[in-house]
């Protein structure tokens, strides 16, 4: 194997102006509605922080430096001045007639297993949130997202995780594009939307319950285990509602649906 470092290189094109677009992946208020809740003083060396979760520890917050602002065209995230790790570059191109092309190139990557299963576990990540993204500025643009983020971890394989969690939330494995979903199981938190994208072990809705959105329903490989998530990304002060009262119950939902085959 090469011992030279590696890199995520993904494009998507969007819909809006480079202008609009550079909201989206330069601001706080932008990242946190297509991806995990962020803040960012919006200039070069300014501090960033991203948020994986409630809780206090580094893996859940996670500190970095906006290391490169050229608006709006260019943000670049490190870790700081002499901190090794991950580096995030994300570069807007205009395509014309308002739409562009945003460029990602996430680099920083060691060798070996470790960082083997971090890397190809991104690559799946960053594909959904880049279509996120896309969802975000064809959608929802120059609005801020309240998101709800529950994930939990279950022993076995993606395909049996896949069907434990789709089963239990009583919708279909392997939706059509444009086919509406509402599950169907009496103990699920309000969910309903159109199908999106649809991809093995993973949905991606247009929610218009519990309010105006965009939702996922996907699973990942953590090795032995695999982690299910229901992602909702609400706008509007319905969204703001439902994701403070939802997101609570969408955790203790996703752990019951998963410990309950175990």
């Amino acid at each position: 194997m090469s011992d030279l470092p590696r890199s995520i290189e993904l494009e998507v094109e969007v819909a809006g102006t480079p202008e609009e677009v550079w909201r989206a992946v330069a601001t706080g208020p932008g990242i946190s509605s297509w991806y995990v809740p962020h803040t960012v003083e919006e200039r070069a060396g300014g501090s960033a922080m991203a948020s994986f979760g409630p809780g206090p520890g580094p893996e859940m917050q996670i500190p970095g430096r906006v290391a490169v602002w050229e608006p709006p065209r260019r943000i670049c995230f490190d870790g700081g001045e002499g901190v090794d790790g991950l580096t995030f570059e994300w570069t807007v191109e205009p395509r014309g007639d308002e739409r562009c092309a945003v460029r990602l190139v996430n680099s920083g990557f060691g060798q070996g297993g470790e960082w083997d299963a971090q890397y190809d576990g991104m690559v799946e990540g960053w594909k959904m949130f880049m279509l996120n993204l896309r969802l975000h500025m064809e959608h929802f643009a120059g609005q801020t997202a309240a998101s709800v983020l529950p994930t939990a971890m279950g022993a076995g394989s993606l395909d049996e995780i896949w069907a434990r969690l789709t089963a239990a939330l009583g919708v279909p494995s392997a939706p059509s594009v444009g086919e509406r979903i509402e599950p169907q199981a009496s103990d699920v938190p309000a969910l309903a939307g159109t199908v999106a994208d649809a991809a093995p072990h993973r949905i991606a809705l247009l929610l218009d319950r519990p309010a105006s959105g965009t939702g996922f329903v996907a699973v990942e490989s953590y090795g032995e285990h695999a982690g299910a998530s229901v992602w909702l990304y609400l706008y509007g002060a319905e969204g703001v509602e439902a994701a403070e009262r939802d997101g609570p119950l969408w955790q203790q939902w996703l752990g019951d649906a998963l410990g309950s085959g175990e």
